[in-house]
């Protein structure tokens, strides 16, 4: 589960973001004060903020010197001139969008920054009864070692990266497939997803983890 947290003194429109980030991967939680957002990083862990500039109680950028480098931090601004956006950016935000904005684009743009933040931090990941070290190449299942061909190995990397949202196939082929070969047979995908599956899963004709997003891809499902 990815913990967002929201600053914006807009509390309609911070319920708003919360209402269209939440999901089974994401648990987004709104303050609406410079004073508020700092007591609350102290309490807990944060994987993004999404943080307005133009706060009642402190200056936005103040907030965004203390959190940087924690985690991806994406800036709300109603000012579209270009010196605030490079203000921005230079102080450390990893994205910015501009007041109006569309719930829809902002949501895209939540889940590429999680997206880099997992691939940044991933290395040895322990889920349920899994161990997968990614640095040591070293994978358990209950205790028990498990043997994965290289091409298994990308593809449970890519969905432990992404896990909680959907790889698209495409996608998938062009990171695992990465020799140059200009042709990829495309059931070579589907034949590695049901390998994996049978070293992973209890019942692979009902996967629990590695679950098939009918006419998209795959994801590593959240329980």
């Amino acid at each position: 589960m990815k913990n967002i947290l929201i600053v914006e003194d807009d509390r309609a429109l911070a319920k708003g973001i919360c209402i269209a980030l939440k999901s089974d991967a994401i648990s987004p939680f709104a303050c609406h004060s410079y004073k508020s957002a700092m007591d609350e990083i102290a309490k807990a862990r944060f994987d993004l903020f999404v943080l307005d500039l133009n706060l009642p109680d402190g200056n936005g950028l103040d907030l965004l010197g203390a959190i940087r480098g924690s985690a991806p931090v994406i800036i709300l601004t109603a000012n579209d001139l270009e010196t605030d956006i490079v203000t921005g950016l230079e102080s450390g935000a990893d994205d910015y969008i501009t007041k109006p904005f569309s719930l829809a684009v902002l949501r895209a743009r939540v889940n590429t920054q999680l997206r880099k933040g997992s691939e940044q931090r991933i290395g040895r990941q322990e889920i349920d009864g899994f161990v997968f070290d990614f640095e040591r190449f070293e994978y358990f299942r209950d205790g028990q070692s498990v043997e994965l061909s290289k091409t298994e190995q990308k593809l449970l990397k890519i969905l432990i990266e992404n896990r909680g949202f959907t790889v698209e196939r495409a996608s998938l082929v062009d990171r695992i497939w990465t020799d140059g070969a200009e042709y990829v047979d495309e059931n070579a995908l589907s034949v590695t997803v049901k390998r994996l599956r049978d070293k992973l899963e209890d019942n692979p004709s009902k996967p629990v983890y590695i679950k098939t997003v009918y006419g998209i891809g795959y994801t590593w499902a959240v329980k």
